[in-house]
C-alpha cells in the first residue's frame, strides 16, 4: 500500500491570506499581489497555454469585459507557465488589455495548488482575492463572467 502524496505547500483556501508573489509579466516590468493590497480586489486567473482554444476564449473574455471588472474594483491578471515573450505574442494576437503574468517555473502556481508536481502548466483556476489579500472565492473551470462579477460585488 502506497501512502497519499505528500506536498511541503498547503493548498490555499478561501479565508486564507493568498500566497505573496512577484512576476514578470506582460506589458512590462514586475506585478506583485503587495501591488494592489489596500487598493483593488484581484483576480488571479490561472491558465494552461497561451493560444490554445480555451484559454483564448477565457482570456478573450476577460480582457472584453475588463471595463466591468474595473467597475467592480478589480484587477484581472491572467497567469500561466509561459514566457513574457509567448505572452506578448498571444496578447497582441487577441488585443487582450488585462495583465499576464510570466510564472515561468511554475512556483507560483504550485503555491497556490493551480500547477501539481511533475507538471509544466497550471490548471484552469480563479482566485478572487479582497483589498486584505484574504482568498474570498475559489473558481476552477472557466465560468460565465457575469457569475464571476456578481461574486466580487459581494466582498
Amino acid at each position: 500500500m502506497t501512502s497519499p502524496r505528500q506536498t511541503d505547500v498547503p493548498i490555499p483556501r478561501e479565508g486564507d491570506l493568498a500566497p505573496k508573489f512577484r512576476l514578470p509579466c506582460y506589458p512590462k516590468g514586475e506585478v506583485s499581489l503587495a501591488d494592489y493590497l489596500g487598493e483593488k480586489k484581484v483576480l488571479l486567473a490561472f491558465y494552461p497555454r497561451d493560444n490554445t482554444p480555451g484559454c483564448t476564449k477565457e482570456m478573450c473574455a476577460f480582457s472584453q469585459d475588463l471595463i466591468s471588472f474595473a467597475s467592480a474594483d478589480t484587477v484581472v491578471l491572467g497567469i500561466s507557465c509561459d514566457s513574457v515573450q509567448s505572452h506578448e505574442k498571444f496578447s497582441r494576437q487577441y488585443s487582450l488589455q488585462q495583465i499576464l503574468l510570466s510564472d515561468e517555473d511554475g512556483s507560483v502556481g504550485k503555491a497556490y495548488g493551480a500547477v501539481l508536481e511533475g507538471r509544466s502548466s497550471a490548471n484552469r483556476i480563479l482566485f478572487l482575492i479582497d483589498k486584505e489579500g484574504v482568498i474570498q472565492y475559489i473558481i476552477n473551470g472557466m465560468p460565465e463572467n457575469a457569475k464571476v462579477l456578481q461574486q466580487l460585488a459581494s466582498f
